[in-house]
């Protein structure tokens, strides 16, 4: 589970890599120290990610929230990745 505190301590490594909180969400931690939210997810079968915004403009709080509405979308069926891109 993470905090904020552990967020904070996140370095940058040689490569990209994920740090998991629970429930398919997790934070990418790129070469650049940038840490981008991300939702991990199944639909049809297959392996789906789903960018929730970059940490700190979006806090863990609003990240878990926003993992939270895309879980339901999941459950209810609806791809929440196509249904951002049919918003556009």
């Amino acid at each position: 589970m993470l905090t904020d505190t552990k967020l904070k301590a996140l370095r940058p490594r040689g490569k990209l890599y994920r740090v998991t909180d629970g429930n398919g969400l997790c934070v990418e931690i790129a070469t650049s120290g940038s840490r981008l939210w991300r939702f991990r997810y199944l639909h049809n079968a297959k392996a789906r990610m789903l960018s929730l915004g970059e940490w700190p403009s979006v806090s863990l709080a609003q990240a878990r929230a926003r993992r939270d509405e895309a879980r339901a979308l999941v459950a209810q069926g609806i791809d929440p990745s196509a249904q951002r891109k049919a918003a556009k």
